[in-house]
């Protein structure tokens, strides 16, 4: 009922449209909206049509329309490309949702008409389903095949199974009856380089062999994994995220969620992973995961058809691309919901939570890591945390909050050098240089030799009686009878230390390499480096707490938790909690982030130190700028894309900011029933706007609608191939009636069905905080700007970005999209 009362009064085609893109030019002028006077106007009745007045403002459609009017307004035969999009804009958003209506309206009218009919319906209804499901199947069976990949090519640069090719290191000594508890890494089946090529398993000989076939299979890796992507797909390089985070806010980047991205993404994220670089693969798995959500909705008209209902599609399959990446199916609809949906409604937070529970289901049939757990470093802790422990979380938050805001400026400073400057036009030499430093540095240090999620699962992993890592190395004071699972608080021993040194070695290494390699054109993640970086200085920050807590037992803070012979401190918890908040520094996220890494220690009880770290981080890396790295990135790569989290405080009127201004050419327009074909051909050629207002007259200025530069060119295109009598001086009408013509004129072309009636429009003297709050909640890409009902100008999305640049002080042509 809502929408036919909508439908009557001519509120069919309202623009949200979310982003601006330009394919060469200086706007987007595309897309509408209803009309919105923010003062009223004084003129009620200007232009053709209903006023439904409200409060504080009144609502105007802007121009008539019959109420026998088909929703959508389209053609007797519909122009094939019509209502489609070229690479690098904006969906219309509400043009969309209209045309799903319409669709979803005409099943349920014929469902009554035969059992078919009823068969295409149920079809129809359970097809978001069944894609979500796809999705959900594909991306944990993809995630399986990367973990079981890398993991075996990560062991390949130190060695090689005999007895089985394709087992990893741990897998091949599972089976085997010679291997020790203390040596449990060591069996006769594994064979090092060394061993293989010089016949020594031990001696600076074996070293050096070894340290020279870690960095050639590294560079190996790595050359491979960049020489594919520039030559089939260079959509694959990167996180994915900042990407699809645009897309999913409505810009159109044909081939980036495409099926070769698909394939050589997975296989590069392989081979960048097993290479060594300072990156991970769970923000790639995202991309991939919405790759196959992309593949997926081609098999259902429903979506393949509609961009608007393939974004919720594209929700759904984030959320899936989390789930598998970190083993949290809840944390993973979270970050979808929080950190990159654009539209985000009911039925998309169902379906989200459906993926993500099917891939992750599938990523725990297939269980790549042999310990029954989705994740690597999946660990469980055994003793609470104490009211005291506050103050180093919260310490540590203060770190993470650093971290992140030193990494997003200097990360960003490379990126936009890197684009500035001739090195950026050799992507391979810059990998291969990247690689190279990083596994010469790497190899000496046994935390950097590590796979980066091994190394955060010893930094996690609490110490036992049954952990022979030089982090417990603890002087063991404790009688043999104690229980396993409450090992007191003991002095640390020589290894300790020395872990600890190399432990800070680590750290220094994994800042500077980090800075450097995300961004490179090989697929590299930010989630593991970042949470590398806080595990490690959690774990120092927890075993100095725990040494001074054993030392200073009672001083008045340990004096009540920790008596001799407790179990008080737990390191490893540190660890945790210094991970989730230099991610959170990072990213900035918050709610998803507690949630996705109390779901990776399987416990509620550590909720609230995480809590404590991750907004503290967030405050703290607030203080030195709002934008995460993706937002950043986001902008350095000029996408036109309106960030809710900034603030607009200035004072300016969309007078001030629309176009055309004092002295630049008047605005490009058309009249509704006085050009001919070539006049609108000439205005099309000679102008690079991607849509024209529609006005009654020159002389009255009156608004009609807007028509786009692409449905123009198709539907005078298509006239001149279908209908005789279409010449060059065939008047152009876009009015409802045909005006009378002489009789020797040629026949006139009716375009009226292109025609967007409501375009959405603001005053003159409407404030620009109201101009840029409209823009991000209705996700405009356009307003048209009138006095009086008379059309001044207009104000696209990329002029905001330019105003919001220039009371930074920033460069407006700096942040544009190229």
């Amino acid at each position: 009922m809502e929408s036919e009362q909508l439908f009557h009064r001519g509120y069919y085609r309202n623009s949200y449209n979310s982003i601006t893109s330009a394919s060469s030019d200086e706007e987007l002028l595309d897309g509408a909206g209803v009309i919105m006077d923010f003062q009223t106007s004084e003129d009620d009745n200007l232009l053709d049509g209903d006023t439904a007045v409200g409060t504080h403002y009144t609502m105007t459609n802007g121009g008539s329309i019959n109420s026998s009017t088909h929703l959508l307004d389209l053609l007797d035969e519909p122009i094939p490309g019509v209502g489609t999009y070229d690479d690098f804009h904006t969906i219309d958003w509400v043009r969309e949702k209209c045309k799903d209506r319409e669709r979803h309206r005409r099943i349920n009218s014929k469902k009554k008409e035969s059992a078919w009919e009823m068969t295409k319906s149920l079809y129809d209804a359970w097809s978001g389903w069944l894609v979500v499901t796809l999705t959900g199947l594909a991306s944990g069976a993809l995630a399986g095949l990367i973990d079981i990949a890398a993991d075996w090519m990560t062991d390949l640069k130190e060695g090689i199974c005999l007895s089985a090719l394709w087992y990893n290191h741990e897998q091949c000594c599972w089976g085997s009856n010679e291997t020790t508890f203390e040596e449990r890494d060591k069996c006769p089946q594994w064979k090092t380089w060394a061993e293989l090529i010089i016949g020594q398993a031990e001696g600076p000989g074996s070293y050096i062999m070894n340290y020279i076939m870690y960095i050639f299979w590294a560079l190996g890796f790595a050359f491979l994994a960049v020489s594919l992507v520039k030559v089939f797909a260079p959509y694959a390089c990167g996180s994915g995220i900042p990407e699809i985070k645009t897309i999913l806010s409505g810009f159109i980047i044909r081939g980036y969620l495409g099926k070769w991205t698909l394939m050589i993404k997975t296989i590069t994220l392989v081979l960048a992973v097993a290479s060594g670089l300072s990156l991970g693969k769970e923000g790639p798995l995202v991309h991939v995961a919405c790759c196959c959500g992309n593949i997926f909705s081609y098999l259902f008209p429903k979506y393949s058809t509609n961009e608007a209902k393939k974004r919720e599609v594209l929700s759904a399959a984030s959320a899936a691309g989390v789930s598998v990446a970190f083993g949290a199916p809840i944390g993973g609809v979270l970050f979808s919901l929080e950190e990159v949906s654009y539209y985000f409604p009911l039925k998309t937070l169902w379906r989200s939570f459906f993926a993500a529970l099917v891939a992750a289901f599938v990523l725990r049939s297939i269980n790549p890591f042999g310990n029954s757990r989705l994740v690597l470093f999946y660990v469980e802790y055994h003793t609470p945390w104490y009211l005291f422990e506050l103050f180093p979380f919260i310490l540590l938050g203060v770190f993470g909050g650093l971290w992140g805001a030193f990494f997003i400026r200097a990360n960003i400073a490379w990126c936009r050098r890197r684009k500035s400057t001739r090195f950026g036009k050799y992507p391979v030499l810059e990998v291969i240089v990247v690689a190279a430093i990083t596994a010469v540095i790497a190899f000496p240090n046994p935390y950097t030799r590590l796979n980066t999620s091994e190394l955060i699962k010893e930094l996690f992993t609490d110490c036992g009686p049954l952990e022979s890592s030089s982090l417990c190395d603890y002087r063991n004071d404790m009688n043999a009878s104690k229980i396993v699972d409450d090992i007191p608080d003991r002095p640390a021993g020589l290894g300790v230390y020395s872990a600890i040194w190399q432990l800070c070695l680590a750290l220094i290494f994994k800042i500077i390499m980090t800075v450097f390699t995300f961004g490179i054109k090989v697929p590299s993640g930010l989630f593991i480096p970042s949470m590398a970086i806080g595990a490690i200085a959690g774990r120092i920050v927890g075993i100095a707490v725990e040494q001074l807590a054993y030392y200073h037992h009672d001083w008045f803070i340990f004096k009540e938790w920790c008596e001799v012979g407790a179990d008080c401190i737990t390191p490893g918890l540190y660890a945790m909690v210094g991970a989730a908040a230099c991610l959170g520094g990072v990213t900035r996220m918050t709610v998803s982030l507690v949630v996705i890494v109390f779901e990776l220690t399987g416990g509620l009880e550590y909720i609230v130190p995480l809590m404590a770290a991750v907004m503290t981080s967030k405050w703290v890396g607030d203080a030195f700028g709002r934008e995460g790295i993706y937002e950043a990135h986001i902008r350095l790569n000029g996408y036109p894309f309106l960030d809710a989290k900034e603030e607009f405080t200035h004072t300016t009127l969309a007078a001030d900011v629309m176009r055309p201004r004092r002295n630049d050419p008047p605005l490009a327009v058309l009249t509704q029933d006085n050009m001919t074909v070539d006049d609108i051909e000439n205005m099309i050629n000679e102008t690079s706007y991607n849509g024209f207002p529609v006005i009654m007259s020159k002389e009255s200025q009156r608004l009609v609608g807007f028509a786009l530069r692409r449905d123009l060119t198709i539907a005078i295109e298509s006239a001149r191939k279908k209908q005789e009598g279409i010449v060059g001086s065939s008047r152009v009408c876009f009015a409802q009636h045909t005006p009378s013509l002489p009789a020797e004129s040629p026949r006139p072309l009716k375009l009226r069905s292109i025609l967007d009636m409501s375009p959405f429009t603001v005053t003159d003297h409407t404030p620009m905080e109201i101009v840029v709050d409209i823009f991000r909640k209705l996700g405009l890409r356009q307003c048209l700007v009138t006095h009086n009902g008379r059309l001044l100008g207009i104000i696209t999305k990329k002029d905001i970005l330019r105003h919001m640049a220039q009371t930074a002080n920033q460069d407006p042509a700096s942040i544009m999209f190229n």
